[in-house]
């Protein structure tokens, strides 16, 4: 048996559930564009609830055939909570200890999640958003190299190439040769970077759009607003056909109504990608976009305020 071969086998049946995730059509949102189709792929139906549960596996995966995660080393990285989740998740199943570094401000039910997982959470200033959890991973690891495994996940190539292999080809398989537009939020931006060079090596001539909120004092949980934030080292500003800004209040409508008029209960982020999906497309199209992650990680967030 391989060394990765090996790795996965520690794993077991969970790692085996990630990826090969349905697209499914939103009918009642893409009647707001007469002429296009609209579809959306479910990562929520990961087992760690999110599209983070590829990146972190490819990871997880190469530390452990590698030898650079091994059981006396700590998974050390930063997380606004899915790639934290996705960590925690398949650390647990390992038997690795995981500690992340998150920002205070985070839901209290992905801070629950990662407790229940038995992750080890260093909360970092709120008024820092991601960056600072990013400094203080960094400091962490700088401080004790030999006591982690630090995948860093921003600037791990392995993050988009998890997308290259598996979303992409995913997309393209049931998408069914039609494709004309895809679209995905950039945070570390690996779910647009991989699967967007996926789908230029394909041939097909399709539009790729990128997502961003449209300002840095945002409530996009799980965006980043690349002018003003810590720009990931794996980011590929070169690769979107279009760079789509969205606002806060219309990614917040945009998921109150993937709940109400498609039974998808979402993050937020899913609803500034529906958003962004639908400003592109111009009829006729067949326009795919990412649901991130479940909403049930988010019921205590003030979108959900007097629903």
């Amino acid at each position: 048996m391989t060394s990765a071969a090996s790795a996965t086998a520690q794993i077991g049946p969970l790692f085996d559930l990630v990826g090969r995730t349905p697209l499914i059509r939103l009918h009642r949102i893409e009647q707001d564009r007469p002429g296009i189709e609209l579809y959306a792929k479910a990562e929520f139906a990961n087992p760690g609830g999110s599209v983070k549960d590829r990146p972190a596996r490819r990871m997880i995966l190469e530390g452990l055939a590698s030898g650079a995660l091994s059981p006396d080393k700590i998974l050390l990285d930063a997380t606004s909570g899915n790639t934290g989740i996705a960590y925690a998740m398949f650390g647990a199943a390992l038997g690795v200890r995981v500690r992340l570094c998150v920002p205070d401000n985070v839901t209290g039910e992905r801070k629950r999640m990662l407790r229940a997982y038995g992750a080890d959470l260093v909360l970092t200033n709120p008024l820092e958003g991601s960056d600072g959890a990013i400094r203080e991973a960094r400091r962490l690891y700088q401080a004790d190299p030999g006591a982690y495994f630090y995948p860093d996940q921003y600037n791990n190539p392995l993050n988009w190439r998890a997308h290259y292999d598996t979303t992409g080809p995913e997309i393209l398989e049931q998408a069914g040769g039609k494709l004309t537009h895809f679209v995905a939020g950039l945070g570390t931006s690996g779910t647009f970077v991989g699967v967007a060079r996926r789908l230029r090596e394909s041939g097909g001539d399709v539009v790729l759009a990128s997502v961003q909120p449209d300002g840095p004092l945002h409530g996009i949980e799980g965006l980043k607003h690349m002018d003003t934030a810590i720009v990931p080292g794996i980011y590929d500003p070169s690769l979107a056909d279009r760079d789509v800004r969205v606002d806060t209040d219309a990614a917040i409508a945009m998921t109150r109504r993937l709940a109400r008029e498609e039974g998808l209960l979402v993050g937020i982020s899913s609803g500034a990608n529906v958003v962004a999906a639908l400003a592109v497309a111009e009829p006729p199209a067949v326009v795919v976009t990412i649901l991130c992650d479940g909403g049930e990680r988010y019921l205590s967030d003030r979108m959900w305020e007097g629903v």
